[in-house]
């Protein structure tokens, strides 16, 4: 019989506030071994295309 990992629920993730858009994101698979460095929620974010509509 296996035994799997439970995997983290969303809330239980780490969060970020993108410095740009003012937004919470969350951790992503991807991001696991850069985590650190990971300062914008998007590519479009990163670019300074997002333009604030609040």
């Amino acid at each position: 019989m296996k035994i799997l990992a439970k995997k983290p629920k969303k809330v239980d993730l780490p969060q970020k506030i993108c410095p740009v858009c003012k937004r919470p994101f969350s951790w992503r698979k991807k991001w696991e071994k850069v985590w650190e460095e990971v300062k914008y929620c998007s590519e479009r974010c990163r670019r300074g295309g997002f333009s604030s509509q609040l």
